[in-house]
């Protein structure tokens, strides 16, 4: 845990968060600005930077935080009518917390690109 991460605070319990999902490994909650019907987050509860250090560092773990993201889908409704999964890294790439994340969003039509 990294005492300054937003994230690890929340897997801690330190901040509250609509938890709909959790694994050993893994917890999904709602994003507090959701760019769709459905917006959940799902992160490792270890902290790596981003997708890309996550997936050299441990790609086990990677691969939990996408079943977890699947299961995620599966119980918000999603599968049947689809759903995406987003992973933003570094500043360029749109993160804004550098703990990394899985956006799963869905619940309308997303069309090519999720706008605010």
């Amino acid at each position: 845990m990294t005492s300054d991460c937003l994230f690890c605070r929340i897997v801690a319990g330190e901040i509250p968060a609509t938890v709909v999902h959790e694994t050993d490994a893994t917890l999904a909650f709602r994003d507090i600005a959701p760019k769709a019907p459905v917006h959940v987050l799902v992160v490792p509860k270890a902290h790596y930077a981003d997708v890309a250090e996550l997936a050299k560092a441990d790609p086990a773990l990677a691969g939990q935080v996408l079943a977890a993201g699947a299961a995620v889908a599966d119980a918000e409704g999603l599968t049947q009518d689809g759903f995406r999964v987003i992973f933003n890294a570094g500043e360029h790439g749109g993160q804004e917390v550098f703990h990394v994340h899985a956006h799963v969003l869905g619940g309308r039509p997303l069309g090519p690109m999720v706008s605010s």
